[in-house]
């Protein structure tokens, strides 16, 4: 597949350093660049996702009439932390 580029971005000059200030060894701006714009993307998707998730749920709690306590819901998560925990965390 054919690369493409990304337009090139103006910023200021702190704002320039700074991203330069964090880089890591043999790591340029460039792929510093590309790597945040990948984890955005990413963040971006996830988030959606779980907001699509969400409504729908909502929208089948609406329909069944079926909601759960946040105490319940909690004391789920609860039971599951311990049965992890006691399973070594596997």
């Amino acid at each position: 597949m054919k690369s493409a580029s990304i337009p090139p971005l103006r910023v200021d000059p702190a704002l320039r350093a700074a991203a330069e200030g964090v880089l890591r060894e043999g790591e340029t701006l460039s792929a510093f660049v590309e790597s945040s714009l990948r984890a955005q993307i990413e963040h971006r998707r996830t988030r959606a996702e779980f907001i699509a998730r969400g409504l729908a749920a909502r929208d089948d709690a609406r329909k069944t009439g079926m909601y759960h306590s946040s105490d319940d819901v909690m004391g789920m998560l609860k039971g599951k932390l311990d049965a992890a925990k006691a399973s070594g965390g596997k």
